[in-house]
């Protein structure tokens, strides 16, 4: 599916995801990054060396989630837009996604976007609760977003326009 579509299937999904558990301590990055191609910035970025090193520059990255304190570094760093940080904890019935954002025009704090799925299509309201954007340094914002739990394995990015 993922060669002919670009989307990823729930296999490749859950198979890059943490485990219960560490969701459940708090913030970590998700890298979904399942094709062999020459790239390696994230690695580069990872100052905890959370994401290993690669014997080769064509691998896809691994990362040790216990390592991972979900700083958003890699986030920015990755040029295929392939990494976000979740935060389960942030609240009973919703969950913090950290995701990169390169559109114009950036939504603002409190503003409701549309949440969509590996396809681009909509699956649910996401506020927008933080922008991180550090155009000063040449990095692609980082949209923080919350998002009802029950989508922990379909949201990836979003929408700005009238719901």
């Amino acid at each position: 599916m993922l060669k002919k579509t670009g989307v990823p299937t729930e296999n490749h999904i859950k198979g890059v995801f943490p485990s219960e558990d560490r969701l459940n301590k708090g913030s970590v990055a998700i890298i979904e990054c399942y094709e062999k191609i020459p790239c390696n910035p994230c690695s580069d970025a990872c100052k905890r060396n959370a994401i290993k090193g690669m014997e080769d520059i064509t691998n896809t990255p691994v990362i040790d989630h216990e390592l991972c304190n979900g700083c958003t570094m890699c986030i920015s760093a990755c040029p295929g837009l392939a990494i976000m940080v979740v935060d389960k904890t942030y609240s009973q019935d919703e969950m913090l996604f950290k995701i990169p954002y390169e559109f114009l025009p950036l939504p603002k704090e409190g503003d409701i976007v549309k949440g969509l799925n590996r396809k681009g299509e909509y699956i649910t309201e996401a506020k927008v609760v933080k922008v991180m954007n550090l155009k000063i340094y040449d990095k692609t914002p980082i949209i923080q977003v919350s998002v009802n739990k029950k989508y922990i394995h379909e949201f990836r990015n979003i929408q700005v326009e009238d719901l």
